[in-house]
């Protein structure tokens, strides 16, 4: 057992070394090549702070464009940039005229063309036939707020409002939808080959305008009935100036940024190490395993990386060690309570179980807000903080738990090298 044990707390380490050997260094393997996490063509993004990027300004071919002509325009920029996974890209406005800045896009015409071409929207059935096309059967889409219904609550919702010739259409898509199974029973909306509503449909509706229902807020539904009108924008966009800028932080900041993570991470590791003795080198072990899965999670996805995107990555790891340190506070307490080694590593796991718990999740629902109602900057330390958490909630529940048990097996009599 205690052979086991050992070979077990070696392939751990091991496990932890290669991932994070696979995170940074990258690999080769038949022909798959990845990087690593700062890999160009398949790692992370930089921000623009870090990297610099494309700034392009576009202006409106319409005299004086109302606001919320341009709130249409906005929408359409910022469905765009999130497919194309720019969710650090900053939009300004000023009057008619819209700036769009994009980190580590140094092609400004390919820029140019994602973000100025017409936005293409059509209304599909679940075979994925189009019943409606946004620029020619849609007259206007409205946020609306009240009763959609005599028998219902008030509640947001948006209005569309159809054209005469696409009323029959419409009917009959809506007819055959309705009577679909549960599941296909729906009208997606799809801008740009993205679906971006996929509403249910419980009857046949054939009048100019209907109704689109949800678990809608005020902001959602205004989004989405921009989204809509997107597809038939009053006027043209003009591009008026194309350039590149450079990183406003200077080349070395991220180099910098990793470097005191770095020695921020081996502190934090050694100071478990003295306070917590052999649970602190584990915990440090399951730290170690964090570092390489959140580097590898995010190089992966193509995350694009700011400095605020550091900050979040660093706040998670806090929270990792957090964990570990009201687990072994709780196994401090059972030990001087009397307790065997073992059932103290229980009972200490299963007291700071729902703490933990409720921390996280708490800190997860407000990256969630944070990432629906942010911009910029303030979503990619949504993502990073996101990914961390969830991370760090494995690796400290589930990988340190697993260590802990299996030093329990070698039956150490010495309470002390277990932070008592």
């Amino acid at each position: 057992m205690k052979k086991k044990s050992a070979l077990l707390l070696i392939l751990t380490l091991i496990i932890a070394i290669a991932l994070n050997w696979v995170a940074f260094v990258g690999f080769d393997v038949s022909g798959f090549k990845y990087g690593g996490m700062f890999d160009e063509e398949r790692g992370i993004r930089k921000g623009i702070d870090l990297a610099g990027g494309s700034v392009i300004s576009f202006e409106a071919s319409k005299e004086n464009p109302t606001e919320a002509e341009m709130d249409i325009v906005e929408a359409i920029f910022n469905a765009r940039l999130m497919n194309a996974g720019y969710t650090e890209a900053r939009i300004s406005r000023n009057g008619g005229q819209i700036t769009v800045e994009i980190p580590s896009v140094t092609d400004t015409d390919e820029a140019a063309s994602l973000l100025g071409s017409t936005a293409k929207l059509t209304f599909r059935d679940a075979d994925n036939n189009i019943v409606l096309d946004g620029a020619t059967d849609i007259k206007n889409a409205e946020y609306q707020f009240g009763q959609a219904s005599a028998t219902s609550a008030s509640e947001a919702y948006v209005q569309l409002t159809l054209t005469t010739e696409a009323v029959s259409k419409f009917a009959d898509a809506t007819r055959k939808a309705a009577a679909e199974s549960e599941g296909r029973n729906y009208i997606s909306i799809v801008m740009d080959e993205n679906e971006i509503s996929r509403p249910s449909v419980k009857e046949e509706i054939n009048s100019e305008t209907c109704i689109i229902q949800g678990d809608f807020t005020p902001e959602t539904a205004q989004q989405l009935a921009n989204q809509i009108k997107s597809g038939q924008l009053p006027f043209e966009l003009t591009t008026i100036s194309k350039e590149t800028i450079g990183a406003e932080l200077g080349a070395d900041a991220l180099p910098t940024s990793m470097k005191a993570a770095a020695i921020g991470i081996i502190i934090i590791m050694l100071f478990m190490i003295i306070m917590y003795r052999m649970c602190g080198l584990l915990a440090s072990i399951a730290m170690a395993i964090y570092v390489g899965l959140i580097a590898l999670v995010l190089g992966l996805m193509r995350v694009n990386l700011s400095l605020s995107g550091i900050a979040g990555i660093i706040t998670s790891l806090g929270m990792a060690v957090d964990a570990n340190v009201i687990i072994f506070e709780r196994m401090k307490e059972e030990l001087k309570n009397g307790k065997t080694v073992k059932a103290s590593v229980e009972s200490g796991f299963n007291k700071a179980f729902s703490a933990i718990l409720d921390s996280n999740v708490t800190t997860i629902i407000s990256c969630v807000v944070l990432y629906l109602s942010g911009i910029g900057t303030i979503r990619g330390f949504a993502v990073t903080l996101g990914l961390g958490v969830v991370i760090s909630m494995f690796t400290a529940i589930v990988v340190t738990k697993f260590l802990l048990k299996q030093l329990v097996r070698f039956n150490i009599k010495n309470r002390k090298l277990f932070c008592a």
